[in-house]
Parts: C-alpha cells; structure tokens; sequence
C-alpha cells in the first residue's frame, strides 16, 4: 500500500465476548498487524461510539452485533475494510459500503459439528425430561419418573439443506431415525434421507429441526400455521436464527399443548438470544446461543486475522462480498 505508516485497526469486540469469541491469542496476533485499538467500554458500541473510535482507522474487524449502517462508511474516509467476524452479515448496509468503496468480507462458518451435536443433546433432552428432572432435584424435589422417547425409530425433519443439515443427517441416521429434509433451493441425493414439502415435513416429524436461512423470504416461517400442522406429541427445535419463528405463535401453540415442547439456543433478545417469555415456559429448554460455541469457533477469529493481513497487503481475500466495489483498497496500492 502507498502509505507506508503503521495502520490503525479497530477490533469491535468487547471484553466479555472476547472471551469466547476472539481469545488473547488471537488479540495478540492481531495486534502485531498495527495499531490495534481495542473496545474497552464494556459493551457493544453504538453506531455513533464506533464511529469515533474506529477514526484514522484503516480496518475494522467487527462482532456479529457490531452495526454497519450507511453513515458508518460515509463518516470514515480513511476505512479501506470491514471484516465481520461472523458468517451473519444482514446488519451491514453492503450497498451502502460499496458505493463508499469500502471492502467487506466476512468468515466462514466453522461451527457445524457443534450446533449438530447440541441439536442431537437438545432432542434427547426433550425426549427424556432431562432438564426437567435435573431442576426437580436441584430444587429439592424427586421428579416423576416419565415414560421417555427414543431417537433410534423417530422421524426428524430437518428444514434447509446447509452444511450443518448434512451433517446432522448423517448423525441422525447413526442414531436410527428416520430423516426428511425440506429445501426448496437443494436437492438432496442422500439415498437414506427423504425430501418433502414443509407440509409434509411438518406433519410427518417426531422432531422438527430449523436449519433454514435468515432472510426475509424464511421471517416467521414457523408461523401459526405451520406449528398446526405438527404432531402434538412433536418436539420443535431451533438452533438456527430467532428470525425464523414467529415467537407468539410458537407460545400459544405451546400454552395449547399443541407441542410436546420446544429447544432453542437463539430468539430475538440481544445477540440473538432465546427471550425469557419463551425460555420460562414449562414445556421449553433453552441455552444461550451456545450451540457452536467450542474451541471450533477460534478458527473465526484467525481467518478475520489472516483476511486483516492480505487486506493490509492490498489483497482480497477470500470472504470478500463486494470485490469489486473496494474502490479504497485498490486507490491505496
């Protein structure tokens, strides 16, 4: 690049989530990239904190909260990148970046045997009353011993067919369920899995999973229409995003009996949370947003790192989302 002075980077993370999302490790080799400028206020910063902070800075290397609106890009002419440390980008304003010629990227998702595994747990958990016996004995009280269900002869239906889809298929299958995939957008060619139609999905499902995209095509796909068409002795289960449910719909049908109950790991409260309307329901387990949280998830941070260093070498690195709109980066060559 033509500037040849140290350049500045912002890293919006701050502190507690550092401690899971971008680790000392990680902050340490970071910095050895520039001068690294760290959020040190103990929350997520606003759009008007984070403009001041990330002044004079060339990179700004972003949580998955961390908005990115127009005025960000237009108030910051010495911004050459935004590296989202996350795969979610739909809090970024990517036109807006682009017509101010600022490069975005973001990283691969690296947590798709984690959230297949928490999805297998969550099941078994809704299928044997763990939670539910585990908090009468802690409180003191000896739980009624319930007939549990298995997995082995279950059906599953898996809405969307990503990478963590595949993998839960083949999960599943070990376990001896039976596995149906609804996504209009994949064909599936696993010869023990079944494709159907969301109707059919739904209604044939012990356990339904959703895996789907966010976006507004899947907002509230599971609306009050499609828990109607579940098994009452059905289980809901969403590790995905709180996007995709219609949060009201899923509580009445739970208050109806119209589920047997439900898992989430993500709702709609602050970073994606589950919301404690939901979460204090009987017929409900929830963790928070924990599902592909394991040692996996440090490869985010090193990719964003590894992306910082090709971009300070006017590079574009793989994860680039509007290549060609970096007007900046490529002006600085």
């Amino acid at each position: 690049m033509k500037n040849t002075s140290t350049p500045n980077l912002l890293l919006c993370h701050s502190e507690d989530v550092r401690r899971n999302y971008f680790r000392p490790h990680a902050v340490e080799q970071l910095g050895r990239l520039g001068n690294l400028r760290m959020n040190d206020t103990g929350e997520e910063l606003s759009l008007d904190k984070l403009i001041e902070a990330a002044r004079g800075c060339e990179v700004i290397i972003a949580y998955r909260e961390t908005p990115a609106e127009a005025r960000l890009f237009e108030s910051l002419p010495d911004l050459k990148a935004y590296v989202r440390c996350a795969v979610d980008i739909r809090n970024i304003d990517l036109g807006a970046a682009s017509r101010a010629g600022v490069l975005v990227t973001h990283v691969s998702g690296v947590f798709v045997s984690g959230v297949a595994e928490w999805t297998i747990a969550a099941m078994i958990d809704l299928g044997r009353n763990l939670s539910g016996s585990i908090a009468s004995y802690r409180a003191g009280r000896v739980p009624i011993a319930s007939m549990g269900t298995e997995l082995r002869g279950a059906t599953l239906g898996i809405i969307g067919y990503g990478r963590i889809s595949r993998y839960l298929c083949d999960l599943a299958l070990a376990f001896g369920m039976r596995v149906l995939v609804c996504d209009p957008y994949s064909t599936v060619s696993h010869s023990s899995v079944q494709q159907l139609d969301l109707p059919g999905l739904l209604s044939e499902s012990d356990f339904v999973v959703c895996l789907a995209v966010a976006n507004t095509e899947t907002e509230n796909l599971m609306n009050a229409d499609a828990f109607s068409r579940m098994k009452t002795s059905a289980f809901f289960v969403n590790p995905s995003r709180g996007n995709l449910v219609d949060e009201r719909a899923l509580l009445e049908a739970l208050d109806a009996g119209r589920l047997a109950g439900c898992a989430l790991d993500v709702g709609r409260e602050l970073d994606q949370m589950p919301s404690l309307t939901l979460t204090s329901h009987p017929r409900v387990i929830a963790t928070p947003h924990v599902a592909g949280l394991t040692p996996a998830l440090d490869a985010q941070s090193m990719e964003a790192i590894a992306q910082t260093a090709q971009i300070l070498k006017g590079e574009i690195p793989q994860g680039a989302l509007n290549a060609g709109s970096a007007i900046r980066l490529k002006e600085a060559l």
